[in-house]
């Protein structure tokens, strides 16, 4: 894991759940890896092990890891499948009517935005 920046907004075991979550996403965490032990993040990042245990218990919890009893923590074979379809369908629900709306006030052509030979697409 890399040096995580804790937000007062949120408590620090969601933060680290979701710090684990987008690793998975972003491919860092395979299905089948282990995750570092209670022990490792709770030293490295000067958390206390409860707080660890809770993250890594809600992410058991639903199903995107295991424990392997004397083994450890490992993500799970659906982690991803499961991880992608939620995110997917928060995006749709949370964010995207947020962007469209921000596109329509600001009368952008959605068609020209998603024209891979527009001015406005991504380089």
């Amino acid at each position: 894991m890399t040096a995580i920046q804790w937000s007062e907004g949120a408590p620090i075991y969601r933060q680290l759940k979701e710090r684990v979550i987008a690793m998975m996403l972003d491919g860092v965490l395979k299905p089948g890896d282990a995750l570092p032990s209670v022990r490792q993040v709770a030293a490295e990042y000067h958390l206390n092990p409860i707080t660890v245990s809770r993250a890594y218990q809600e992410l058991a919890d639903e199903s995107l890891v295991e424990k392997r009893r004397g083994l450890g923590m490992y993500v799970t074979e659906e982690a991803s499948r499961k991880l992608l379809a939620s995110e997917r369908e928060r995006f749709l629900r949370e964010e995207w009517p947020l962007v469209l709306e921000r596109i329509q006030r600001l009368g952008l052509d959605t068609a020209e935005l998603l024209d891979p030979n527009s001015k406005w697409s991504a380089q």
